[in-house]
């Protein structure tokens, strides 16, 4: 997430092709959930544009406006990736660094990474095409939303949350994506042996989220072994470089569902 953070649900969402745009490439704010999370405002190179126009229809999906009562069915990850796969949720992609490289070295997972940045979405998709990976699916909008909404009980093998934004300050720990109800939500999506896998470089958040996978009746901490169903092993960003050269070191987080 690069502290990019996905924050708490404001309101239900609706699926709903990609929402308008102003003329310089941003979002209509009205299709957002609520700004609790920092506003980005920089507009897409032509390149990315062009990507975005090409590529954007086949393998994207927008989380807009909210929506009418009822709740949207869950997603067919069957049809939208062509086969039957195990699953994982990257929630808060960034501009997906990790996502790409992930999954390349696992070509028989399919990955579905979640961001509000349409940005760091675009850097990922022109990655994606040249690259010529087949196995990511992009979502943009609320990561809380998307849990609720779109995905089923029981049919993740795993979920990724790098980085989230630790928002420091006491007032705004509420804002933290992580809390104990979506640690929940997690552990209730994840299929029995499925891996929720964080990581965070906020020494505070560090004791934060500990606390609160392991409060979690369904998940057990683990280490990074053998017998996982995903891997575990994240390449170093130049987001990580850089906490490591400022002095922060990296607290990892890996829970197993209980069968």
């Amino acid at each position: 997430m690069g502290h990019h953070g996905q924050m708490h649900a404001q309101s239900g969402v609706e699926v709903r092709p990609d929402a308008p745009e102003g003329s310089d490439g941003r979002r209509d704010q009205r299709y957002l959930p609520a700004s609790t999370f920092r506003s980005r405002r920089a507009a897409l190179s032509d390149a990315q544009r062009q990507t975005w126009e090409r590529r954007w229809p086949e393998l994207g999906l927008s989380v807009g406006v909210p929506a009418a009562e009822g709740a949207e069915p869950a997603l067919d990850t069957r049809a939208w990736f062509g086969r039957q796969a195990p699953l994982v949720l990257e929630i808060g992609c960034g501009s997906g660094t990790s996502t790409l490289a992930m999954a390349q070295d696992e070509p028989d997972i399919d990955v579905i990474a979640v961001e509000v940045y349409k940005r760091g979405l675009a850097q990922l998709l022109c990655a994606i095409d040249r690259a010529g990976v087949g196995n990511i699916r992009l979502i943009r909008g609320n990561a809380l939303d998307v849990l609720q909404r779109l995905i089923a009980p029981g049919t993740l093998s795993g979920v990724r949350v790098f980085f989230p934004d630790p928002w420091p300050k006491a007032r705004h720990h509420k804002r933290r994506f992580l809390q104990p109800g979506t640690i929940g939500l997690i552990a209730d999506r994840l299929l029995p042996g499925g891996v929720l896998h964080v990581a965070t470089d906020h020494p505070g958040y560090a004791e934060h989220i500990g606390a609160l996978g392991d409060a979690e009746p369904r998940l057990r901490r683990v280490g990074p072994g053998d017998g996982l169903p995903v891997s575990v092993v994240r390449p170093t960003t130049k987001y990580e470089t850089k906490a490591h050269e400022a002095g922060s070191a990296v607290t990892e987080f890996i829970w197993l569902r209980h069968e």
